[in-house]
C-alpha cells in the first residue's frame, strides 16, 4: 500500500492575509466556518495586506523579531509599550524598553487612519 504524505508545515498569517484570500475565492464559494472566518477578517483587519507584509518584514530584520512574533504583533496592532509587552511575556526574551518604542513608532506609521 502506497500512501502519499504532504508534508504540511505550519505558517502564521496575518488577518489582512485570511480576508484576502477569502475574497479572493468569492463569498459565495466559502463554507460556514470560512464565512465567519472573512467576517471576522473584514471587522478586525487592522492594516492592509501589503501593508502588513512590509511591516513583518521590518520588525523581523529591523528588530530580530521572528515570522511568529511579528504577526500576531500586526494582527492587534497594539497601542502602547506596555500592550506590546504582553507578547514577549510568554517566553524567555526580554525586549529592552528602546526596542519597544521602536515597534510601537514603526506600528503608528502603518496605522490605519480611522
Amino acid at each position: 500500500m502506497n500512501v502519499s504524505r504532504r508534508s504540511s508545515k505550519e505558517q502564521p498569517i496575518t488577518v489582512p492575509r485570511v480576508k484576502e484570500t477569502l475574497e479572493r475565492i468569492g463569498e459565495e464559494q466559502l463554507d460556514q466556518f470560512q464565512r465567519r472566518t472573512l467576517d471576522y477578517a473584514l471587522k478586525f483587519s487592522k492594516v492592509d495586506t501589503d501593508d502588513a507584509e512590509a511591516l513583518a518584514k521590518k520588525l523581523i530584520q529591523d528588530y530580530e523579531l521572528k515570522e511568529e512574533e511579528a504577526v500576531p504583533i500586526i494582527n492587534c496592532m497594539p497601542e502602547s509599550i506596555e500592550e506590546i509587552r504582553v507578547f514577549f511575556l510568554g517566553g524567555r526574551r526580554i525586549m529592552e524598553t528602546s526596542k519597544l518604542k521602536g515597534i510601537l513608532a514603526l506600528l503608528d506609521q502603518y496605522r490605519k487612519k480611522e
